[in-house]
């Protein structure tokens, strides 16, 4: 399966194989080949291929489709067609009619065509490209039996015939195939000459330098003749024989008359004044739901219910079995409280994703990412970048992954190494425990957090294409905005689900591991002992190391040094760590807040949250970021860089906070400023790192 992003391919996909493959509105979500057999013939295979516009290798979604196409020879291609941009998404068509590949085009989205008011002659489009064409609605599953037939019918045939471009193209496409002839396989060597005519690079690695001396003599007389790049000329005939057969088979030309109701919406949401304050009023409102009201109201019942009923009742009902009093511990303390603790904000998240999936469906998150590009391209980055934290906003390993359809090499590692500056889903858990200790539940609190996250991307891109190795322009930016439309609810509720058993699925595995071993070690001293907390094995490890973070406000106590420490295996540690350690007698999630806030100041609890949101990410996450940015020193220094940030901005944050709620200043405020002040001065010098080069040269 090819076709253009957003034109209905990986629905048709999830249709014909039964497969809940993700669906999203921006290239670079699909960047692997996903596989699916189909639902009626088990034996055929239907691979999903990413979404892309032509098979010019430009981005690493159009090298995968093409290297797939022309290496791996499947069967039979369905080209995936949004029949409300038939021209743009024929051009595609055309490419991959010259592979020489039996195709059947589904022309999709035909129930918005209808509405439009456009007719298209689908029989006269089949004639002019020589293919079978079947009608289809993916998203009510109109047409997949009939595509089904089409495309199972058409395996194994030859192809159905090339298209015919103007008089003296043609003639240099003969010439070209004539040379080399012998040189590529027979039944690709139409679209070779076409490409050897574009000037591709990788086509051109397949000819010998004889051969392509007499092609790039063919080239330049094209050029000569025809005034226009050679690029450029190929282009122009595509179009213009795609305008030749849409005018033919498409009532009106296909030209949309009226003003849709997207359009009315886009001038609004997409202004450069209004769209970034209408994006943060409808984050906030999200935060407002999840936290305060719906999603609040839940986590406050399911936390009584764990804290009130379901741990005492463990209790009494091992106790009474006879059970040891350590056995009893580990099961009430450790397991039922510590991934209780995490567990207590499920319906905070289930809101959450549910609202989001919705924004992500119905076409507005692509908006977001079109709104933010003019901004991040003062910064070094692009809206691609922020694609890639909006993905991140789900995990962090896939927005990292993501970043790998960024063409740019600097700007690539630049987005892997700031991806994770954006709360991810195991993240809320602990916005949520500190907006509630210290905050009264504040959607405030979540807000400001994302604000510092996207103020640290674009910082990072000022500092970091400072330093040589990644110096460089950003990439750039095409990308299309999909109309508006109804989410379907089956689809709203299978992304939720995904996202919710994820959550869920770290609770129950990694959570549930680290908090036997932090009830283990928050439980024994060093000769194995049952000892109270403050003796344990945890808690010399955390007076060992709680100094550190001293400067930062949340050092005073050695609890909060380990939780930051646990939560690199993932984030949702943090809480589920507090909770083994601060609510041992089994009282829930409702008096953790009360210990925590009892234990942190305002200025000291923003700036843990703070923290641990821009620090190192859980290992998992750095394990992406090796494979994004190739070798495990440039991985160390990202590590290293986040942590720096991370420790510089709580730093800061906290010293400032804590004379704006009247405590007054720390001796720390000197090293304060002196961090404030360096930060400044690499954010506005030219060439801050000059002199550490320079060291290094010596």
């Amino acid at each position: 399966m090819v076709g253009n992003p957003n034109s209905g391919k990986t629905t048709m996909f999830n249709k014909l194989t039964g497969s809940s493959q993700r669906v999203g509105n921006w290239p670079g979500v699909t960047v692997e080949l996903k596989e699916g057999k189909l639902k009626c013939e088990e034996d055929i295979v239907v691979v999903d291929l990413p979404g892309i516009y032509s098979l010019s290798p430009y981005s690493p979604e159009e090298m995968v489709s093409r290297d797939f196409l022309l290496n791996d020879r499947p069967d039979a291609v369905i080209n995936i067609v949004d029949a409300s941009n038939l021209e743009r998404n024929l051009y595609l068509t055309t490419q991959i009619l010259e592979m020489g590949i039996p195709a059947v085009i589904a022309l999709n989205m035909m129930d918005v065509v209808a509405r439009e008011g456009v007719k298209i002659d689908t029989g006269k489009l089949s004639e002019a490209l020589g293919c079978k064409i079947v009608e289809t609605a993916a998203l009510r599953g109109d047409g997949v039996e009939e595509l089904t037939e089409a495309v199972i019918s058409v395996m194994g045939t030859e192809n159905g015939g090339s298209l015919t471009y103007s008089r003296d193209l043609e003639g240099y496409i003969r010439d070209t195939e004539e040379a080399i002839n012998g040189k590529v396989p027979e039944e690709t060597k139409r679209w070779y000459a076409l490409k050897l005519l574009e000037k591709d690079e990788r086509a051109g690695k397949s000819i010998d330098g004889d051969v392509r001396d007499k092609v790039e003599g063919i080239v330049a007389l094209m050029e000569e003749k025809r005034d226009n790049d050679a690029d450029g000329i190929i282009a122009e005939e595509r179009y213009a024989l795609i305008e030749k057969i849409v005018t033919h088979a498409v009532d009106g030309g296909g030209v949309k008359i009226k003003e849709t109701i997207s359009d009315r919406i886009d001038r609004i949401v997409t202004s450069r004044r209004l769209g970034i304050p209408i994006f943060i009023v409808i984050m906030f409102a999200i935060y407002f739901v999840a936290i305060e009201t719906i999603g609040g109201w839940g986590t406050s019942h399911l936390s009584n219910y764990i804290g009130n009923t379901l741990m005492p009742d463990a209790d009494r009902w091992l106790t009474d079995a006879g059970v040891s009093s350590w056995l009893v511990g580990l099961v009430v303390n450790g397991i039922i409280g510590g991934v209780g603790t995490v567990i207590v904000f499920l319906p905070q998240m289930l809101v959450l994703f549910f609202i989001l999936v919705i924004l992500e469906e119905c076409g507005y998150m692509a908006r977001v990412a079109f709104i933010m590009d003019h901004i991040f391209r003062r910064f070094g980055l692009s809206g691609r970048s922020f694609i890639s934290v909006l993905v991140g906003m789900g995990c962090g390993v896939p927005g990292i992954m993501s970043s790998t359809a960024i063409r740019g090499e600097t700007e690539r590692k630049i987005t892997a190494m700031t991806v994770t500056f954006i709360p991810c889903s195991a993240k809320l858990p602990v916005i949520a425990l500190i907006a509630g200790a210290l905050f009264g539940q504040s959607a405030f609190v979540a807000i400001s957090i994302y604000v510092i996250g996207i103020i640290c991307i674009l910082m990072s891109g000022l500092i970091l294409k400072k330093w040589k190795s990644l110096a460089g322009t950003p990439s750039p930016f095409i990308m299309e905005l999909p109309p508006y439309h109804m989410p379907r609810v089956s689809s709203v509720v299978r992304s939720t689900l995904e996202r919710i058993w994820s959550f869920v699925k770290n609770a129950a595995t990694f959570v549930l591991l680290a908090c036997v071993v932090i009830w283990f070690l928050s439980t024994f001293d060093w000769g194995l002992h049952m000892v109270d907390v403050k003796d344990s094995m945890l808690a010399d490890i955390g007076n060992v190391l709680r100094w550190i973070f001293v400067p930062l406000g949340f050092g005073d106590d050695w609890q909060f040094t380990t939780a930051t420490i646990t939560g690199l295996l993932t984030k949702e540690n943090i809480v589920g760590t507090l909770g083994v350690l601060m609510s041992p007698g089994g009282t829930g999630s409702g008096e953790l807040w009360n210990v925590v806030g009892s234990m942190l100041t305002q200025a000291g609890g923003y700036s843990f949250l703070l923290f641990n949101m821009i620090c190192a990410p859980c290992f998992a996450a750095i394990g992406a970021m090796r494979g994004a940015l190739g070798s495990w020193k440039d991985t160390i220094k990202a590590v290293l860089y986040q942590c720096a940030l991370a420790y510089t901005l709580a730093l800061i944050i906290y010293q400032f906070l804590t004379i704006f709620f009247g405590n007054g200043p720390e001796w720390w405020m000197i090293l304060a400023v002196t961090a404030l002040a360096g930060l400044i001065y690499v954010l506005v010098s030219k060439e801050p790192f000059g002199f550490l080069r320079r060291v290094q040269d010596a």
